[in-house]
């Protein structure tokens, strides 16, 4: 084919006329994020969305345009990238997406974008929706809780006479993907492994097989798919003088996994104490606050209403609020349990686990003891948050180069190997 000329962002391009946008873009090192865009699958999906650009004019996806002489797209304006942002933060929020537990984590296509477009929280509130799981086929769980409806099982899952393993069932929002069992029981191995790694997110998993590895060795883990990846913090003007500050810190529904990682820093913990000091926090045991910090840490959701006085109480007597982790930033594994009425989850936890006393029939309650909340919530639904650190838990740099940034006006990078979801 003849080599054509196309504009993207105002900067002439060449690529072979007839070519996918998507594909033009990444041959001349231009990044369009994209969800269920397959080369192979002709005519393309188009289902995500998440490749949106602004082409001759019209807001249409990447990957269903082919490049032409004279095309002229707009990739990576405030505008496009801001609603790319928004349907991957919508799709985190209207499914239940528990990174830090989730098969996929680590290999999952969703996870990456989350990551390539920097989104640290969704301004969407999350459903929690309790949907179906699937275990009937033969070889597979279909998890419907995770499905986005990409549609890249439906066109790319065959059985070798040719028929649909997958399809759409219902429409509009009442839409999800449906198994046919009897294609599927017909479905290799190979076959069906297939089928879980094109998923783009932890919807099909084949029982008995796994994506465990090791960090560093999964698919998202250290290279960005883009020439530069930088999530920018706290850029504030210098500060010359690095005078001692002032940190509390806090673990409400969570671990204290994030305060390990916190003091995870070996060595450089000593230069720490030259520069912090530690208030109301489990690091020191101070159990009350005797000074206005400067900066608050705040692990773990809120899910009783001790968390919320505590929380509260770190919004008043600290100047700069930053939640760190998963559960603090939208519930986390915490949260798991907003999918579930309160009383069966107490009927579970008290009256039905296997740990309980045989005869147990009382659910415990007294004026002394904190009162569970209908739900796990966010920090930010309780209190005005000021920054947010994503990770189950953050590492270490992660959340010191934030600190640094916001204390001493630090201008620093957190490197794609540090910005995580787990």
């Amino acid at each position: 084919m003849a080599t054509c000329t196309f504009w993207m962002d105002g900067k002439a391009y060449q690529a072979e006329e007839g070519t996918n946008l998507v594909d033009a873009a990444k041959e001349n090192g231009v990044f369009i994020p994209s969800l269920c865009y397959f080369k192979h699958i002709d005519p393309p999906l188009g289902t995500c969305r998440t490749c949106t650009c602004k082409i001759n004019g019209r807001y249409n996806p990447a990957c269903t345009e082919y490049v032409k002489e004279g095309l002229k797209v707009e990739v990576n304006t405030p505008e496009l990238v801001d609603m790319r942002k928004a349907l991957v933060e919508m799709m985190f929020a209207e499914g239940n997406h528990f990174c830090p537990a989730c098969e996929k984590s680590g290999n999952c296509d969703l996870q990456h974008m989350g990551y390539e477009l920097g989104i640290t929280t969704s301004r969407f509130p999350h459903l929690f929706k309790d949907r179906i799981i699937d275990y009937r086929p033969k070889r597979m769980v279909m998890e419907h809780n995770r499905c986005i409806k990409c549609k890249r099982c439906v066109e790319e899952v065959l059985t070798a006479d040719g028929r649909r393993v997958f399809t759409s069932v219902n429409r509009g929002n009442e839409t999800f993907i449906g198994i046919d069992y009897a294609q599927e029981a017909k479905l290799t191995e190979a076959e069906a492994e297939n089928a879980m790694k094109i998923c783009p997110t932890g919807a099909i998993i084949v029982r008995g097989k796994s994506f465990t590895k090791p960090f560093g060795d999964r698919a998202f883990d250290l290279k960005s798919s883009q020439t530069h990846f930088a999530k920018r913090v706290a850029e504030k003007p210098a500060v010359a003088n690095f005078e001692k500050k002032t940190i509390a810190t806090v673990s409400l529904a969570g671990c204290f996994g994030c305060h390990m990682s916190l003091l995870d820093i070996d060595t450089d913990i000593l230069d720490v104490v030259e520069l912090v000091s530690f208030n109301k926090s489990p690091l020191t045991d101070i159990k009350n606050f005797t000074r206005r910090c400067h900066l608050g840490l705040v692990e773990g959701g809120c899910c009783n209403d001790e968390n919320i006085e505590t929380l509260r109480k770190f919004r008043e007597m600290c100047d700069i609020l930053v939640v760190v982790g998963e559960c603090a930033v939208w519930g986390g594994l915490p949260s798991m349990r907003n999918t579930v009425p309160l009383s069966e989850c107490l009927d579970e936890a008290y009256l039905n686990s296997v740990t309980s006393v045989p005869g147990a029939d009382i659910v415990p309650y007294h004026e002394d003891l904190p009162k569970i909340l209908d739900r796990v919530y966010a920090c930010h639904e309780i209190v005005k948050v000021d920054y947010t650190i994503p990770g189950c838990p953050p590492s270490p740099n992660h959340m010191w180069k934030v600190i640094r940034g916001l204390l001493w006006g630090e201008d620093l990078s957190v490197l794609y190997s540090e910005f995580k979801y787990d």
